[in-house]
């Protein structure tokens, strides 16, 4: 959201963001759009001043999205509409912009006009916390921490595999789960996870007979732990993680075998495949059959999924 005329280190610019962006005025709102209107980079906004995303971000972080034709994109705070617009036009998706200054939205709409994708591109004046935005498959941003943190447990619950995109703040201490950098600026990756804590009874096939256990998970946002038990064995899970609606884990059977298991995220089960690894060769010791857990009892909030206090959004969570 800004264009420089040279150089300019990292420290530097999130000195010069600090300095412009936390001033939230509401007042210098106009009441209509105005058809003349020229926005102003700082210019004071509902919760933000105005600084315009460079055209290679905007394409980094929409490529970073995985964005297609068949996604639906919301920008939240969308300004001029560029993002919105380069969804459209350059990827064949639907894009809605959701911006409180109505000179903005009338600007938006104009600059999608004669870019072509009025159709694909829309705009909206609306209050980005008051606004109900759940069915986005991408969401793009470019907000302060503190508003991140307001929205963070809005977007925890969106529907497993949506992908967040923010140009340069983060979501507090939700790891992203890939950053890439265009110069001195950087947009961070989240896919929402699905919901994989709790209790689950295990029937796993073997060639001495069914392995039956229990699955427990602990999960913080897209990180798991847990254990398998089985047998009378308590294995610690190893490479445990969830990506949208897919969870993935291993454990070391009674056998000495690293059983790896690849599952969807169902609402009552997990349902995929588990193979049998050598953990001296690396290699398959035969083909993956079927897995399937079924849930014990109620699902557990995913951790870090709740609102925040006030303390927590100010003063960091």
């Amino acid at each position: 959201m800004r264009d420089t005329n040279g150089p300019i280190s990292r420290r530097g610019f999130l000195a010069m963001g600090a300095a412009l962006l936390p001033v939230a005025a509401s007042a210098q709102q106009a009441p209509s759009g105005d058809a003349g209107f020229t926005p102003r980079q700082g210019q004071s906004g509902k919760d933000v001043m105005w600084v315009p995303t460079p055209e290679r971000l905007v394409t980094r972080m929409l490529r970073l999205a995985a964005l297609e034709a068949s996604d639906s994109l919301v920008d939240l705070g969308s300004g001029d509409g560029k993002i919105v617009i380069a969804a459209a036009r350059d990827f064949g998706a639907r894009a809605l912009g959701l911006e409180y200054n109505p000179d903005m939205v009338e600007l938006s709409k104009r600059n999608a006009a004669a870019a072509g994708v009025a159709d694909r591109a829309r705009f909206e004046r609306a209050d980005i916390f008051a606004t109900d935005f759940s069915r986005a498959t991408v969401v793009t941003m470019y907000l302060l921490p503190h508003l991140n943190l307001r929205l963070r447990h809005t977007l925890m619950a969106m529907a497993p595999g949506t992908r967040i995109v923010s140009h340069e703040f983060m979501l507090g201490d939700w790891t992203p789960d890939e950053t890439s950098r265009v110069g001195y600026q950087s947009a961070h990756l989240w896919v929402v996870p699905g919901n994989a804590g709790g209790e689950w009874s295990v029937h796993v096939p073997h060639a001495a007979g069914p392995i039956s256990g229990t699955l427990a998970i602990e999960q913080r946002f897209q990180t798991l732990k847990g254990t398998m038990s089985f047998d009378g064995i308590e294995a610690s899970l190893r490479e445990a993680r969830i990506d949208g609606r897919r969870v993935r884990f291993a454990f070391t059977d009674g056998d000495g075998a690293l059983r790896r298991v690849d599952a969807a995220i169902e609402p009552e089960r997990l349902a995929g495949s588990i193979e049998a690894i050598s953990r001296r060769t690396g290699r398959a010791l035969g083909a993956p059959v079927e897995f399937v857990a079924r849930r014990q009892g109620a699902a557990p909030p995913v951790g870090g999924s709740a609102p925040l206090t006030e303390n927590q959004v100010h003063g960091g969570d």
